[in-house]
């Protein structure tokens, strides 16, 4: 799997591409990333990458020039020159661990990291072919989200976490939230690990586990509860265990 990104600030990549479980990926090639400085790809004396915007108004907007000649190069070191070119933009769609599984499982993608007010829209119309948000909230740059989307898809690469089924059961996964964890000491001031989880009984602990899922889900994001409805998700055990917590 191989990511090209395009930033104003590609050392913002170099710590995060070193360090964490996800290095791994990075230092053995099985996620390829590749960084490509904007600024490169000016062509006049002060690296100029943006300018001000036609209509008026504040802020400065990123210039097609730039972008395209970069988009071009990093296309033509691809052995698939028609990969997706995501682009980071409150107007997105919001980021979701299926999305990031079947980017997981793809050939991967080109990142676009705005900046400034925006960049220049006959780029996006012409060459993007997805535009992706984290949240209702607007980021100095592209380049959070762009790190945030490189750990959630090398995270679930074969070999990535120590343990194989540690990314099958993280929230959403399954459409749910995932349940409350515990280690050591059993005690800790007034608090204590809830005893099913030190009985040894296997079923009982998975069933615990279910439940608090399910809880959790439909106390905090009843919606996410409601898809999983909808799509069919739930066994009949989990329906009882609902009907069980009334809902």
């Amino acid at each position: 799997m191989r990511f090209d990104v395009l930033t104003l600030f590609p050392d913002l990549f170099e710590p995060f591409l070193r360090l964490g479980v996800t290095r791994r990926a990075y230092a053995s090639g099985q996620v390829d990333v590749r960084l490509w400085p904007l600024r490169d790809f000016t062509e006049d004396t002060y690296r100029r990458v943006d300018d001000r915007p036609f209509g008026g108004g504040p802020g400065m907007v990123m210039l097609i020039d730039p972008l395209e000649r970069a988009l071009a190069a990093a296309r033509a070191q691809r052995p698939d020159a028609l990969a997706p070119v995501v682009l980071f933009s409150p107007a997105g769609a919001p980021l979701t661990q299926q999305r990031v599984e079947r980017l997981s499982r793809s050939e991967g993608a080109i990142l676009i990291c705005g900046r400034y007010e925006g960049i220049d829209q006959r780029f996006i119309d012409r060459h993007v072919t997805e535009e992706i948000s984290l949240g209702d909230f607007v980021l100095s740059g592209g380049e959070l989200p762009a790190l945030a989307l490189l750990d959630a898809a090398t995270r679930l690469m074969p070999g990535v976490l120590h343990d194989a089924e540690s990314h099958r059961q993280d929230s959403f996964s399954d459409g749910l939230l995932d349940c409350p964890h515990y280690s050591r000491p059993e005690v800790h001031g007034a608090d204590a690990v809830p005893p099913v989880l030190l009985s040894g009984h296997h079923a009982e602990i998975a069933r615990w586990r279910r439940r608090q899922q399910l809880k959790i889900t439909a106390q905090r994001r009843p919606e996410l509860l409601q898809a999983a409805r909808e799509r069919g998700q739930l066994s009949k055990a989990d329906l009882k265990l609902l009907a069980e917590l009334g809902l």
